[in-house]
């Protein structure tokens, strides 16, 4: 048999889930049983090799993606593990814009939760593969069929259960491998390092004679290959199966489903096996694409060192003052001081070093090709979502989305000295983190941090103390506002002024009308002589609409949901110019949203909490009082999922509040749904 290619042998997947489903477990065992890490890290002694930060270790959250490389079965494997917390969404986003695989972590208990859902369908907008784990088997109230059910009805992917557990709950003592018709079991000796297979006990046989029967009937719906031999009753070898549930992952029509318990060290090693075997090397997935910058036309860069230079900058950080780069190469080499082209910035820029990370590790290397995830330092102008590639063949790859802020926070430096180290940190934080924006308030001489919730500011407050030494003083959380308005008005603006000797007028009438909820913005040239107009004088009357549709006229928030129609205007020979134009249309903006009945529009959150049955009234009682919007109650057994939409500003402090009437059992997530008016 030819020996398979370097890049066939590697996998870049992230591990993925809601908080607290054991993804940062999982991704511990993997080191150990790979021979990465030589002592298994647990999360709650906070001492997990990748929650290396130590904000992550004090609340035994994971923060921000680590990287690691292992290797397994001769192939090498690198692993990001992503936060599970809503506020840190963004680190998951931009490492699924970069793998080619993904394994979603659920909890046996807890079964498809808030969280886990977005991180499956962020993963279907990029076109992942993805595996599931059912993890937490041993725990009180573990459903596996029920947690399959939920995956089946939220997502459109068919789930494949190729193992079903071997015990349940206290009694849980290894998993049923449907593909071989065997049973695994570990040795607690060894922390599951040595595991045995043997035949099935008589116990369970009808049971996974049954359950394998399904899934080659589930199989032979999506592979012609095994649905001939089902339908005529011939044996399906072991290779078979196994071909055809990689044809069926990678191509999304199924999700191979595996289960076990990460803490116990039960399941961990068939996860791996089924890495290698079913999610994608880069070689199985669709060539990138990107835009050719000189000639606008679309190209592609299929995965291979041959061919010319692509790779995606995904993530920026700060490692003792020097700016660390990942990069995620497509296509080509790197080596260690080649000189590269930036193409969304279009500037140079020259590689100090190459790195291969292990957490907050690091292994230096002379190179890297396709298909690697490596850091690089040298970088000085990148930032995230920039395409690095080779000058002479030029690409630009799809950027990375990155989501509005909804919550901010005032901040003031104590001293004169921690101002200066203030304006410095910030900027070092806001390379690494694109969904934290700051603003300096001369009014109030603060500093205004934007952000994704009340942990992520925290979390930001706390390293510009721990990392920049930077002491301030934290004002209390505020939301974002949008504005918007509410009625249709007519409105001009009229600029004439002489300035350095050169007359500038400008004439403008807008018509403004409000749009429905999330209709965004929309500019648009309704004038009968519009071919009269000079190009420049209608680009100067849009950019003049554009700024003042960026601060509100009630307290200069942006405005939304309006369409702002340009309708008139009068034009003087040798008088009218860009400046005049830009200027007549920034104030009849002004004029006209004064005129509209504006209105402030509250960021509305849509809020899960899972909550034990009996405090159900409780809970909701209480999202009523805060004007909440109950969108649905799904009974789970034990507990309760409910959903509602409930204003951001009524949700400070919700934690504390949901502890104390549920003794401390419920928990809730929350992510931004819309701009609205609050009841």
């Amino acid at each position: 048999m030819a020996t398979k290619s370097r890049l066939s042998r590697t996998r870049n997947i992230g591990i993925a889930a809601h908080i607290d489903a054991g993804k940062t477990t999982v991704t511990e065992r993997i080191l150990f049983y790979t021979g990465k890490s030589h002592k298994m890290g647990e999360v709650h002694d906070g001492e997990a090799v990748m929650d290396w930060m130590p904000q992550e270790q004090e609340r035994g959250i994971t923060i921000t993606s680590a990287v690691t490389t292992c290797t397994w079965e001769n192939h090498e494997i690198h692993i990001i593990d992503t936060p599970g917390h809503v506020d840190f969404t963004i680190e998951v986003e931009r490492s699924l814009r970069v793998l080619d695989g993904a394994v979603v972590v659920f909890c046996a208990v807890g079964g498809v939760e808030p969280q886990s859902e977005t991180v499956w369908h962020q993963a279907d907008k990029y076109g992942v593969p993805k595996i599931a784990f059912i993890n937490k088997m041993d725990r009180v109230g573990a459903n596996h069929a029920g947690t399959i059910r939920q995956m089946k009805e939220r997502f459109n992917s068919l789930p494949l259960p190729i193992q079903i557990p071997f015990g349940e709950e206290e009694s849980f003592r290894g998993v049923v491998d449907l593909i071989r018709q065997q049973v695994i079991t570990w040795d607690d000796a060894t922390k599951g390092a040595s595991y045995g297979c043997a035949d099935l006990p008589d116990e369970i046989r009808e049971r996974a004679t049954k359950h394998r029967d399904r899934m080659i009937a589930l199989l032979a719906d999506v592979d012609d290959g095994i649905a001939e031999k089902y339908i005529d009753g011939m044996e399906i070898s072991e290779a078979e199966v196994i071909g055809a549930i990689r044809k069926a992952t990678i191509s999304l029509q199924i999700v191979p489903v595996l289960c076990g318990s990460a803490l116990r060290n039960k399941g961990v090693q068939p996860l791996l096996d089924a890495v290698v075997r079913y999610l994608p090397s880069p070689e199985d997935i669709p060539p990138v694409k990107g835009v050719n910058p000189v000639t606008k036309q679309e190209e592609i860069r299929a995965s291979s060192d041959k061919e010319p230079l692509a790779a995606l900058a995904f993530k920026i950080m700060q490692e003792e003052g020097r700016k660390l780069t990942y990069l995620r190469i497509y296509s080509g080499r790197l080596h260690a001081g080649d000189e590269l082209f930036n193409a969304s910035r279009g500037k140079r820029e020259k590689i100090a070093r190459l790195l291969k990370m292990h957490a907050n590790k690091r292994e230096r290397v002379e190179q890297a090709g396709a298909g690697d995830i490596i850091a690089v330092m040298g970088l000085k102008e990148i930032t995230t979502g920039d395409t690095i590639c080779d000058e002479a063949h030029p690409i630009l790859l799809e950027p990375i989305d990155f989501y509005e802020p909804v919550i901010s926070l005032a901040i003031e430096a104590k001293t004169p000295a921690d101002q200066e180290k203030l304006a410095a940190a910030l900027n070092k934080l806001m390379e690494e983190d694109p969904t934290l924006r700051v603003k300096y308030d001369d009014e109030t001489a603060q500093t205004v941090l934007s952000g994704m919730g009340e942990l992520h500011l925290e979390i930001i407050a706390d390293r510009l103390l721990r990392e920049f030494n930077a002491r301030v003083n934290v004002g209390k959380p505020r939301v974002v506002h949008r504005e918007t308005i509410q009625k249709r008005v007519e409105c001009e603006g009229i600029f004439e002024r002489e300035l350095g000797e050169k007359k500038h007028f400008g004439h403008v009438k807008l018509v403004l009308e409000p749009k429905k909820r999330s209709g965004g913005v929309e500019i648009v040239r309704r004038m009968e002589d519009e071919a009269a107009i000079p190009d420049e004088l209608w680009l100067a009357m849009e950019d003049g609409v554009r700024e003042g549709v960026l601060s509100g006229v009630l307290a200069g928030y942006p405005v939304i949901d309006i369409r702002i129609a340009i309708s008139g205007g009068i034009l003087k020979e040798g008088e009218t110019t860009p400046l005049g134009c830009k200027i007549a249309a920034s104030s009849a903006f002004r004029e006209g949203c004064l005129k509209a009945d504006p209105i402030l529009l509250d960021p509305i959150m849509m809020v899960d909490i899972i909550t034990p049955s009996e405090f159900m009234g409780e809970v909701i009682g209480d999202i009523n009082v805060r004007r909440g919007d109950i969108q649905a109650i799904d009974p789970k057994g034990a507990v309760s999922e409910i959903r509602a939409k409930v204003p951001l500003k009524a949700m400070f402090g919700y934690s504390t509040d949901l502890r104390s009437a549920t003794q401390g059992r419920a928990v809730f997530t929350m992510q931004f749904f819309a701009y609205d008016k609050s009841g």
